[in-house]
């Protein structure tokens, strides 16, 4: 079978480690040359890197912070520049605070808009600048967006649903140009900073409709839909994946 994404060239953000990596492979193994970014994680970027390079695949690691506006802006010309063209991009990059309101502070809050919100759209607004028709704008946000769960979330839920409103608009300000825009939302996902046992997570898995955390590679898999020929009249979509988290 041909792989769905050969001749296609994917940036993630935010792809050395949990999530981001996996989607990463993932969009590698279905063809795709693929660009990821780090912030402080070399050593896991270039984990990835050769996983990608040993299964006979085309990957580059860029350094950069999605709080910094040319940062982002480096690595989306760097991936067009180095790989040749650009296709996909994942805004897989973010950060999460949990506290409540009162104990909120003012510098974490400009982190997670930083981060959350600005990160994406400097991203998405430069990486449209190289797609053409069939490009591809994937949000990674949050079920947080819809249903919080728990107490000390809000902060984290607000920057998600600016995701959910900004990819209903981006749906309708690129569909004449034949860009599709769409927003996954995972409940609770099994990563390293994340997991899936521990008392915090036996608490959440009992709001979980199916009883347990989510893997990275089931959201990859939703990534790899949305990335391909198959989803081209799919646009403007917040698609839950959470195991009924949110139901």
């Amino acid at each position: 079978m041909g792989k769905t994404l050969a001749g296609k060239v994917a940036l993630v953000t935010g792809g050395s480690r949990g999530l981001g990596a996996a989607i990463a492979k993932r969009l590698a193994d279905d063809g795709a040359a693929v660009a990821l970014t780090y912030t402080s994680s070399p050593q896991k970027a270039d984990e990835v890197v050769l996983a990608i390079e040993s299964a006979g695949g085309k990957a580059l690691a860029i350094r950069a912070d999605s709080a910094d506006v040319e940062a982002v802006k480096h690595a989306v010309a760097e991936t067009a520049n180095t790989l040749g063209r650009l296709d996909i991009l994942v805004n897989n990059a973010g950060v999460l605070t949990i506290a409540l309101i009162d104990q909120f502070s003012m510098d974490e809050f400009d982190r997670l808009v930083a981060v959350n919100i600005k990160g994406v759209f400097v991203a998405t607004q430069e990486a449209i600048r190289h797609m053409g028709e069939g490009g591809r704008i994937i949000m990674i946000g949050s079920v947080s967006s819809d249903s919080t769960g728990f107490a000390g979330i809000s902060v984290y839920a607000l920057t998600k649903e600016a995701i959910a409103s900004f990819t209903r608009g981006l749906a309708r300000d690129l569909a004449p140009r034949g860009i599709t825009v769409n927003n996954i939302q995972p409940g609770p996902i099994d990563t390293d900073i994340n997991p899936d046992h521990g008392d915090f997570a036996d608490g959440l898995k009992k709001i979980i409709a199916l009883g347990r955390y989510g893997q990275s590679d089931e959201v990859a898999g939703l990534v790899s839909y949305l990335a391909s020929p198959e989803a081209a009249f799919v646009t403007g979509a917040n698609l839950k994946i959470d195991g009924g988290f949110a139901a």
